[in-house]
């Protein structure tokens, strides 16, 4: 695994990091209950060095039998225990779901908590990884998995603003398709706050 995509993400999120304080999305649902969960997400970026597409990034398709989000695209992640930090829920996490070994993750950094109306408060954790590491997915908790180029997910051409409906109140969300994958909702709204501190398209290396 090379340096240079570690390098330049780390520059970027810290920079992006000095701007306002408040990310542009949000979930408009009222949450569930006063205590929010917290939990983590690992956006875990695969280096790719002269892929066409550029470098990748892990997600997830979520059963359609799970109890939370079914058949939903995600990060892989889950609640945070409470010994633990986000960073170590989220490769705790992405090794039970892909069978990421944590060895091989490089954590650039947090960025931008998203509160859900579905009573968690996600923290993403950046990191990157081997583009050749094995995935070995749970199939308890893991339909499939897949790897769209993270240029394209972080393009805001290629994130629609969608309306919806919630116990009578309406707001809006981020969509994102891929090759017949969905990205919307929480997910969407996490890329969608991440594209705001990334300058991936206008950076010049």
């Amino acid at each position: 695994m090379t340096d240079a995509l570690y390098d330049r993400l780390s520059r970027l999120l810290a920079k992006g990091h000095e701007q306002d304080a408040n990310p542009p999305w949000r979930d408009w649902r009222p949450p569930t209950g006063v205590t929010l969960r917290p939990a983590a997400v690992l956006i875990a970026v695969t280096d790719r060095p002269g892929h066409p597409d550029g470098p990748g990034v892990l997600m997830i398709q979520r059963p359609t039998t799970m109890r939370a989000h079914p058949g939903q695209a995600a990060f892989p992640g889950g609640k945070i225990d409470a010994d633990e930090t986000p960073i170590e829920a989220a490769l705790r996490e992405a090794q039970e779901e892909l069978g990421i070994d944590p060895a091989l993750v490089r954590v650039v950094g947090e960025t931008d908590r998203f509160r859900t109306g579905t009573g968690y408060d996600v923290t993403p954790v950046v990191a990157v990884v081997p583009g050749t590491i094995a995935i070995t997915p749970n199939p308890g908790e893991v339909a499939q998995w897949f790897e769209p180029p993270f240029g394209y997910v972080l393009d805001p051409a290629h994130q629609q603003r969608r309306t919806a409906e919630f116990n009578g109140l309406r707001g809006n969300y981020v969509e994102i398709l891929w090759q017949g994958h969905r990205i919307w909702g929480v997910t969407g709204g996490i890329i969608a706050n991440l594209a705001h501190r990334i300058a991936w398209h206008g950076d010049d290396q």
